[in-house]
């Protein structure tokens, strides 16, 4: 599992680590790591030609330091100074090991192979300083790899949020511990590859962090096996309320993810039976209400539902709910908080934006905020889908959980229609909201790839690969 860590909570490991190591040496280790993975990008330090953009604090003296190991290598080492002052011990160890002060930035940029972004670091605030921005645009239109230096200048560590001019890195050598806004968009899409580099700080970070992604072993531990006893209902029948007349190939795509997601029954409720059943024969169709459609162990509702009522039986009801698409529009939160069992909630950006009452922009722009806010304001647990997809449970105490797998060929109709259903599945099986959650991004996540490989897909497609993909996971 990979967590990530708030500023202020890696500066206090940090400081805790320094106290009990000789002055410097914290900066030595995260400068020897940045040196070692750019050597590995370079592949021949030897006369290669490497930029360091140094801002004046400690990213900045990180930078040069590991531009003077390269030095020492046989690279030619310019640095870019853009801070009010230049580190000093980082700039006295780059000019002994024959790295220089570049009067002209633009000509070394020009002639990069290497560009070692230290201008701001994880304390960075709002974009970029405006006399950085032209250098850096400078750089990113060279053919020099851009590396930053435990975060690219000008994102926020701990949201994602870019406000402004940002460098676009194509790696990130960050240190000690992910932040947030290496594993949440918009940021992650600056961050390029992101390697991680253990300089000592574990023992002293907290045991709960900020975010955590889960990988293959940790969703295997999550998903449902059945024992040897189990039968269709002791699996769990998860219901279906999805699709309307103008709108019947959701209720088929919500069927075809919860019928892969671990339910040993699928019990459809709504004006789509039929199309229903052309497709999914085995499925129990019902057309309503929810009420008289027969026991479930959860409810997954609103794909497709348009005007169709049902949504408030199935948050009368005592069991899990998950409540997607048309089903959001109406949503009371009190309704919602008012319920004892778990309630799930699976809005795109623009279905969260309605949901909290601001423009779908602040919502992609702010997503950790955004998905935050709507877990406690509705006292639900909350998927909220997008780029980077999140998890956000009601008890601010727990880590949100950032899902690391999909695609873009996963922006596409109907996706999250089997996402719903999937989830919907693996609640009735049992699992925690939570859990249920994060379980289903991933594998629908991983599905999508295992469909794509690099091409277009649609929804079924993602569908009909979740076998594949959970078979992946569990090994």
């Amino acid at each position: 599992m990979r967590t990530a860590y708030r500023v202020e909570t890696v500066r206090a490991a940090e400081a805790a680590l320094m106290a009990r190591l000789p002055d410097g040496a914290l900066m030595q280790r995260a400068a020897a790591g940045l040196a070692g993975a750019c050597a590995t990008i370079l592949g021949r330090v030897y006369g290669a030609r490497v930029v360091v953009l140094a801002g004046s604090g400690d990213n900045g003296g990180d930078a040069l330091y590991a531009g003077a190991r390269l030095a020492r290598r046989g690279a030619g080492v310019s640095a870019v100074l853009l801070g009010a002052r230049a580190h000093e011990g980082g700039l006295a160890a780059l000019t002994r090991a024959g790295g220089r002060v570049a009067d002209d930035p633009f000509a070394v940029l020009a002639r990069a192979d290497l560009v070692l972004d230290g201008i701001t670091g994880i304390g960075g605030r709002g974009g970029l300083r405006p006399d950085a921005v032209p250098v850096v645009r400078a750089a990113r239109g060279s053919d020099a790899v851009v590396v930053a230096v435990d975060l690219p200048s000008g994102v926020a560590a701990d949201t994602g949020a870019v406000d402004g001019e940002a460098v676009r890195a194509d790696a990130t050598v960050t240190f000690g511990a992910y932040k947030p806004g290496l594993l949440v968009d918009p940021a992650r899409e600056y961050a390029g590859a992101v390697r991680l580099v253990d300089i000592g700080l574990g023992p002293h970070l907290p045991s709960v962090p900020e975010l955590e992604a889960l990988q293959h072993a940790d969703v295997a531990r999550l998903l449902p096996v059945p024992r040897v006893e189990s039968d269709k209902y002791r699996r769990g029948v998860v219901g279906v309320v999805a699709g309307s007349a103008r709108y019947p190939g959701a209720a088929v795509l919500a069927v075809a993810g919860a019928l892969r997601g671990g339910a040993g029954a699928v019990r459809y409720v709504g004006p789509a039976g039929q199309a229903v059943l052309a497709r999914y024969p085995e499925t129990l169709v019902h057309a309503g209400p929810p009420g008289r459609a027969g026991r479930v162990q959860a409810w997954a509702i609103g794909p497709g539902l348009g005007d169709t009522p049902g949504v408030d039986e199935v948050l009368e009801s005592d069991v899990p709910v998950l409540v997607d698409a048309d089903g959001l529009r109406l949503l009371d939160p009190a309704a919602v908080r008012a319920r004892t069992a778990p309630t799930l909630l699976t809005p795109h950006a623009g279905e969260a934006a309605a949901l909290l009452g601001v423009a779908r922009d602040d919502v992609e722009a702010r997503r950790l905020d955004a998905v935050r806010e709507l877990a406690a304001r509705y006292g639900a647990t909350v998927l909220l889908k997008g780029s980077t997809t999140l998890v956000a449970d009601p008890r601010g105490d727990l880590p949100v959980r950032v899902n690391p797998t999909g695609t873009g060929w996963l922006a596409t109709a109907g996706s999250g229609d089997v996402l719903s259903g999937l989830a919907g599945s693996l609640l009735a099986a049992g699992l925690a909201a939570r859990d249920a959650a994060s379980a289903a991004a991933y594998l629908h996540g991983l599905a999508a790839r295992r469909a794509a490989r690099g091409a277009p897909v649609a929804a079924h497609d993602v569908a009909d690969a979740l076998p594949g993909a959970w078979r992946d996971v569990i090994g």
